[in-house]
């Protein structure tokens, strides 16, 4: 979002500076300023050290001690900081529904309060994503904390899921290999209703709030509308390619028994997707989000047309999903 979100600020004439620790090359060239600086070190605070910025859009502030820096480093030297938060932050408290379920509830920006869940045990493979909520949990109480305190001026945006033409996650490319490869796709809790949201629509929220005084103090869920089952959403990735939809229905435990991980046939069958309302962002707002449809067919030509050799991480055990598929098709 970040790469896309920097061409669009350039293309309306601002100036842009980047702060990173500079380990990925960019196409950017004289067009932007650099800053370079890992923030969990002192070296984040000195190279802002006497400069000042209109706005602040922050994508890696994943602690509260990250959100702590900022303030620290740009308290009244920033006109507006606008945090990426997650859904997640919802999923972390107590009481939480273990998705996925078939009709979830969809999280307000109000359901925020309340105690939290337990941890998980250290090593558990909920652990990560606990972590990912809480922490994203420290860095907007620290916001709230500084805009009530100190007047430091911030606005939050939660997102689920999120689809889009540079998805590091590599999740829904994950879907592509195994349509392409033309074998069974298997899917646990098929059901579960899904709502994600388009990396462009994010960005596109990021610009509409920029600036605008009156979401100062405010977090806004920003997602997409339609909630498709998971089976209804992969039928629709097939359709893009041209493929038939090869969904074969089957239970997590019975994917475990077989020695396989659901999580890795199916990323996006994990209970650690949130299922966000978008309503507060849509009237106060006037966000707006791409149909699903139009969406997606965007990100699988990206995806097509910068194809990668090597396969996503879950799809090393595609063999073994296969084979299994040839069990469940030999039952009588």
């Amino acid at each position: 979002m970040g790469y896309a979100l920097t061409w669009r600020l350039v293309a309306a004439g601002h100036d842009v500076t980047l702060l990173n620790r500079g380990t990925h090359p960019d196409p950017f060239g004289a067009r932007v300023t650099r800053l370079r600086a890992d923030r969990t070190t002192p070296a984040f605070s000195a190279v802002l050290a006497g400069l000042s910025y209109d706005a602040a859009v922050d994508f890696a502030a994943y602690e509260g001690a990250d959100a702590a820096g900022v303030v620290a480093a740009l308290d009244g030297r920033v006109g507006h900081y606008v945090m990426i938060s997650t859904g997640q932050v919802y999923l972390v408290k107590a009481g939480a529904a273990a998705l996925p379920v078939a009709a979830p509830t969809p999280s307000r920006e109000e359901d925020y309060e309340g105690p939290l869940m337990e941890p998980p045990p250290v090593g558990h493979r909920d652990r990560a994503d606990w972590e990912y909520g809480v922490g994203k949990r420290a860095c907007e109480d620290v916001l709230v904390e500084a805009w009530t305190a100190r007047r430091f001026p911030s606005t939050r945006l939660r997102v689920p899921i999120v689809n889009g033409e540079r998805d590091a996650s590599r999740r829904l490319e994950g879907y592509v290999w195994r349509i392409l490869d033309g074998g069974p796709l298997l899917l646990p809790e098929a059901s579960a209703r899904v709502r994600q949201v388009y990396s462009g629509a994010v960005v596109a929220a990021i610009q509409r709030v920029i600036g605008d005084p009156a979401t100062v103090g405010h977090a806004y869920n920003v997602c997409q509308r339609e909630t498709p089952t998971l089976a209804e959403l992969i039928a629709l990735v097939a359709a893009v390619l041209g493929a038939p939809s090869r969904v074969v229905l089957v239970p997590s435990a019975e994917m475990e028994a077989a020695g396989l991980d659901p999580i890795a046939a199916s990323p996006f069958s994990t209970r650690w997707k949130s299922f966000l309302d978008p309503g507060r962002g849509e009237r106060e707002l006037g966000l707006v989000h791409p149909p699903l449809g139009v969406y997606m067919e965007r990100v699988i030509a990206s995806l097509l047309a910068g194809w990668r050799d090597d396969p996503p991480s879950g799809y090393a055990q595609r063999a073994r999903e296969l084979e299994f598929a040839r069990t469940l098709q030999a039952r009588p």
